[in-house]
C-alpha cells in the first residue's frame, strides 16, 4: 500500500484548520484515514477558548483511534464517540451551546482483508476508484441543495462591484442566511458538540477486491474538479499516481492565482486549506474476487 499526504493552509499566516491523519496497524492488513475540515470560526471565536485547529485535532485524533482500535463499532458509532470525547474536553472551559462552537466535515474510510467502509459528512469529499476503472466520489451535496432563496443571494453576490458596501452587505445576508441552517431540518450538517450528528453522515462500503484507491479531499483540493474544473473524478487517481498529492494542490493554487479575485471563477475566498490523502491499495486485489456493485447511501434527511 502506498500512502500520499499533502497539505496547505490557505495563508501561511494562519493556521490550518485542515486536519488528515492515517493508521496503518502493525497487522497489515487493514487501516483507515480520516480527513477533517475545520468551519472558520466568527469573529468571537465561536464561544470557544482552544480554536478550530484544537478542535480538528482532537476529533480527528479520537475517530481515528476508535476506527482502528474498536472494528466492533460502525463508523457513525466512531463518530459519535469522538464527538462525545472532543465536547468532554472543553465543555468546562467553552460555550458549546453557541451555534459556531467549533466544528468540521468528516472524511473517514477504513479497511480489512474483506471490506472498505466509508462515512462522509458535509462538503469534503470521498474519492473510490475500483479495480474495473469506475470511479465514485462520495459526496455529501445537501449544501447544493439549500432552499432557492439561498443560492439566489449567492448569485446577487457575485454580480455587484468587488468592494462595495452593496457587495459587502448582500455577502453577510447570504452568510447569515446559510448559518441558519446549519444543523438543522432543509439545510446541512457539521460535526460540532451534538453527537446526534452522526446519524446524518454518509455511509456505504465495497468490497477489498474492488476498491484500487481512496482519496479523501477537502473542499479547498476539490476546486480542481468543483470550482476550476481543470478535471473530473475519473481522472483524479491517475494525476495522483502521476503527480502526487502536492502536485494536485500546486494545481489548485495556479489556478487561484490566475483569478486572484474570483471573476472567471467565483469562490469564497481567494485561497483554502486545501488537504489530500491518497491511499492506493496496488495492483493486487484484496480478496479472490469482487462482488458486483458498489455501495453508497444517500444522506438521511
Amino acid at each position: 500500500m502506498h500512502i500520499d499526504l499533502a497539505g496547505e493552509p490557505g495563508d501561511p499566516r494562519i493556521p490550518n484548520e485542515d486536519y488528515a491523519s492515517v493508521a496503518l496497524p502493525a497487522s497489515g492488513a487493514g487501516g483507515a484515514l480520516v480527513v477533517l475540515d475545520g468551519v472558520t470560526p466568527p469573529p468571537d471565536g465561536g464561544g470557544c477558548v482552544h480554536g478550530v485547529p484544537w478542535f480538528t485535532a482532537r476529533l480527528g485524533g479520537a475517530l481515528l483511534e476508535l476506527s482502528v482500535s474498536r472494528r466492533d463499532m460502525t463508523l457513525r458509532e466512531a463518530l459519535t464517540s469522538a464527538i462525545e470525547r472532543t465536547a468532554e474536553a472543553h465543555c468546562g472551559t467553552c460555550d458549546l451551546s453557541h451555534p459556531r462552537t467549533p466544528q468540521a466535515t468528516v472524511v473517514a474510510a477504513r479497511w480489512d482483508e474483506t471490506a472498505v467502509e466509508h462515512l462522509v459528512l458535509s462538503d469534503s469529499v470521498l474519492v473510490v476508484e475500483e479495480r474495473d476503472g469506475r470511479v465514485t466520489a462520495v459526496a455529501d451535496d445537501r449544501l447544493t441543495r439549500l432552499p432557492p432563496p439561498v443560492p439566489a443571494l449567492r448569485a446577487a453576490v457575485a454580480t455587484l462591484p468587488e468592494g462595495s458596501a452593496e457587495r459587502a452587505a448582500r455577502v453577510a445576508e447570504y452568510a447569515g442566511a446559510v448559518e441558519a441552517l446549519r444543523n438543522t431540518e432543509g439545510g446541512f450538517f457539521t460535526a460540532a458538540a451534538g453527537p446526534q450528528v452522526a446519524e446524518r453522515a454518509l455511509t456505504g462500503g465495497f468490497t477489498r477486491a474492488q476498491v484500487r484507491s481512496l482519496t479523501a479531499l477537502t473542499d479547498g483540493a476539490t476546486r480542481w474538479v468543483e470550482v476550476f474544473r481543470e478535471g473530473g473524478w475519473d481522472g483524479l487517481p491517475a494525476l495522483l499516481r502521476t503527480e502526487g498529492a502536492a502536485g494536485l494542490l500546486s494545481r489548485v493554487r495556479a489556478a487561484e492565482a490566475a483569478d486572484p479575485d474570483g471573476r472567471a471563477f467565483p469562490r469564497g475566498k481567494r485561497h483554502d486549506d486545501a488537504t489530500v490523502v491518497h491511499a492506493d491499495f496496488g495492483a493486487a486485489a484484496g480478496a479472490p474476487a469482487a462482488a458486483p456493485g458498489g455501495g453508497t447511501e444517500r444522506p438521511p434527511g
